[in-house]
């Protein structure tokens, strides 16, 4: 019988955007096995009902269930807002979801205004402005809906001209001058970074959740004993899927992994899988 612990983590997202978080796990975590599934078929999901997201959310967990994994990372912020509550309640393995890092913001203990990027779904959720009233900041926030920046990111990858005239036309009506920081509150936004540094001064911190997601698998997976001692052939094993399944996607998938590893500084070496 196969030992749980060296079952795979599963980690999905609407798209590509939760890579940006699975390299982050295989930095804090290289011994274990991943299995991504971006959803690119049906992104972005921060447009759609709360009850769609959760029909969705739940269709691709099945497939990961099926796959066999010990865990499961939402990494992606309007799925974790609309269907981790119900994953939790029907599913016993260690969930961990996504949520726009306002603490992380917050304790920079800087005066000035803190700028949320999420999608329209994320920032109406419940769960996002009870964790505005529980920090006792709500003036201090800036929510800043970003509807469409996903579909462009998925297009582009994250660069280029179609992704700074995006942003200068939402940028436009805040002063950035009182801004002290920019919460990427959507995983596929890490791609985007570079691009943002473009358009504001170099004091505004730009914060996302990633290594936080990647902290609390850790302490579950110890917690439940389920972390991986060992490490097949020095390798960190990954298996990229898509519900957008062509070569050009998968190419895509594995450029940006192996571009924000890099980024991470990431020295290991990967080995794809196949679904």
């Amino acid at each position: 019988m196969k030992s749980k612990k060296n079952l795979s983590i599963g980690v999905f997202d609407s798209g590509v955007g939760g890579i940006s978080v699975l390299a982050e796990l295989i930095c804090s975590l290289p011994k274990e096995k991943y299995i991504y599934y971006g959803d690119s078929k049906n992104a972005p999901y921060g447009v759609r009902p709360t009850a769609e997201v959760k029909e969705l959310s739940f269709h691709v967990v099945n497939k990961l269930l099926e796959k066999g994994i010990k865990g499961l990372v939402v990494a992606c912020n309007t799925a974790t807002s609309g269907a981790i509550e119900d994953l939790r309640r029907k599913l016993d393995i260690p969930i961990v979801g996504m949520e726009p890092a306002l603490k992380p913001a917050m304790a920079l203990n800087k005066k000035g205004k803190i700028i949320v990027m999420a999608t329209p779904v994320t920032l109406r959720e419940k769960k996002f402005n009870r964790l505005i009233e529980e920090l006792h900041n709500k003036e201090g926030v800036i929510k800043l809906p970003c509807p469409g920046l996903v579909e462009i990111i998925e297009r582009t990858g994250g660069k280029g001209i179609e992704i700074q005239h995006y942003l200068k036309k939402i940028y436009a009506s805040i002063n950035m001058e009182e801004v002290t920081a920019i919460v990427l509150g959507c995983t596929h936004y890490i791609f985007i970074k570079e691009e943002i540094t473009k358009l504001i001064d170099d004091t505004i911190h730009l914060i996302d959740g990633n290594k936080g997601t990647a902290n609390q698998l850790k302490r579950l997976l110890i917690e439940h004993h389920l972390l991986r001692e060992e490490q097949a052939n020095g390798s960190t094993e990954v298996i990229l899927m898509n519900s957008n399944d062509t070569s050009e996607m998968t190419i895509l998938s594995k450029k940006l992994l192996e571009e924000q590893l890099n980024y991470l500084g990431w020295k290991g070496q990967l080995k794809y899988g196949i679904w």
